[in-house]
């Protein structure tokens, strides 16, 4: 595979890297590309994989953590994709009603999630499939993730990791206060989850889908979308299943 597309966060170690490798591999545009290499951290990765719906994208890692990246090495760049193994995910579609009465849109390779925006805790009523689960869940936020994002924020948050293929997302609490210490639920792919948010002026809430930010929310739904895929490649022995099962044992 030959016709690789560079990317590259403004670091100067990424652009270094940027520099090395164009001149020894080439760059091709956009259109001519049958892959992207991208070169920084996780959140290049997302941002990627956003932009690029479609085309496979290999990292590597030239940020801090790389969890979603491969080991950089300059050499034999197009035999390590070409032998590289894929990783299928799909997005989570946000709709996000705000005060002011606009309905704004998002996709979330990673979670979505809702978080107080003030100095008092959130009130939220949870919603799955039209059914009320919880008429309301006091805390600092909640998430609903997919397998790839399950080790990001959900984790920190004492969600579940999840495996690859799983067909599941979990619902996370951040901070709950009330029911104390729920920490969530494990939910089918297939389910549509709502947030409604309780007393918005007193406790402002804001939404987030993959750093893009909702202000002053009063109501979120999710559901995963199938319709878009977007394909990761890591090196063999090394790809998103592996690293989920081994983030488990350390």
């Amino acid at each position: 595979m030959r016709n690789i597309m560079f990317v590259a966060s403004e670091t100067p170690v990424a652009q270094d890297s940027l520099a090395r490798l164009t001149e020894r591999y080439g760059q091709v545009s956009l259109d001519q590309a049958q892959v992207i290499v991208a070169l920084g951290g996780d959140g290049l990765m997302l941002a990627t994989l956003h932009r690029n719906t479609g085309l496979p994208v290999y990292g590597m890692n030239r940020g801090t953590i790389g969890f979603m990246m491969n080991d950089f090495s300059e050499n034999d760049l197009p035999d390590r994709i070409a032998r590289a193994e894929p990783t299928v995910t799909n997005p989570l579609a946000m709709l996000a009603g705000s005060a002011d009465g606009r309905e704004q849109r998002a996709l979330a390779i990673n979670e979505v999630a809702l978080l107080r925006a003030g100095p008092q805790a959130a009130k939220l009523q949870i919603t799955v499939n039209g059914r009320i689960r919880m008429e309301e869940l006091v805390c600092d936020g909640a998430l609903l993730c997919t397998p790839a994002g399950s080790t990001a924020y959900n984790y920190s948050a004492h969600g579940p990791i999840l495996p690859m293929g799983s067909d599941v997302l979990a619902l996370t609490a951040i901070a709950a206060f009330r029911p104390r210490r729920w920490r969530g639920a494990i939910l089918p792919k297939s389910a549509t989850v709502r947030f409604d948010v309780l007393e918005p002026d007193k406790r402002p809430v804001m939404a987030d889908a993959d750093s893009r930010g909702v202000e002053s929310v009063q109501w979120v739904e999710i559901r995963s979308e199938p319709a878009i895929e977007h394909h990761i490649l890591f090196d063999p022995g090394h790809g998103l299943e592996e690293r989920l099962t081994r983030e488990q044992f350390v």
